[in-house]
């Protein structure tokens, strides 16, 4: 059995997103939703019902702090009966390893914009291809749960926007080149993949595309 939908929802509006001085204060995965944000995952919430009916779904969260509140806004919207919910370290951000003032945050950007975003491995922290490995992993698991004869008719993963890149570049196969030709979504933007007649799935959502940092070259013929 397969999901009919598979729905990645990145958080609400976080302090980190209006503010990024609060990275040299506090923990990555204690940085709390906005006013602004909160009240875009109540929105999302709405939202996702009238998209989804009475149909039943299961939720992925990480564990960070906001995209639990934008978990616990949204499922406000959906009677406890219609779904069921993990929560899920291996959806969580890419680990920035260690707390950073702005000057340190902006020369990270810097650095991971020439370097290239899916190689560039943070400090004490990770690399795009660090989270890649771990949501492959988690495709495992979401794979042996989608075998359960009971599993709801939809999935929904509230993470990050890095992370939802992440997904879908293993999920459809993208190379290094095209994952870094896509930008992370807004703040509670749905995106949707739905599963089509022959059991494959396609991707509903327009992601906004940027330039690539660097051009592919392919690598010499040799001769043997």
């Amino acid at each position: 059995m397969k999901p009919n939908r598979i729905i990645l929802i990145r958080h609400g509006e976080s302090e980190g997103n209006v503010n990024r001085r609060v990275y040299g204060e506090k923990p990555d995965y204690t940085l709390l939703l906005t006013e602004k944000g909160i009240e875009q995952a109540r929105l999302a919430g709405q939202e996702l019902k009238a998209f989804l009916k009475d149909e039943r779904v299961f939720f992925y969260v990480s564990p960070l702090w906001r995209t639990r509140m934008t978990f616990e806004e949204i499922v406000k919207s959906f009677p406890p009966s219609q779904f069921e919910y993990n929560e899920e370290p291996r959806l969580r951000e890419q680990e920035w390893g260690h707390l950073r003032n702005l000057e340190e945050c902006a020369k990270t950007d810097r650095e991971r914009d020439a370097f290239g975003t899916f190689y560039y491995r943070i400090e004490d922290g990770e690399s795009g291809a660090d989270v890649y490995d771990r949501v492959s992993d988690f495709l495992s698991s979401l794979h042996r749960d989608f075998e359960k004869p009971d599993y709801p008719e939809n999935t929904v993963i509230i993470t990050h926007g890095m992370t939802i890149r992440i997904f879908l570049m293993r999920w459809f196969h993208w190379t290094v080149e095209e994952f870094e030709t896509y930008s992370n979504p807004q703040n509670c933007q749905m995106v949707t993949l739905e599963r089509q007649p022959d059991g494959r799935y396609r991707l509903m959502t327009e992601l906004k595309r940027k330039a690539p940092p660097h051009t592919y070259q392919r690598p010499i013929r040799l001769p043997y």
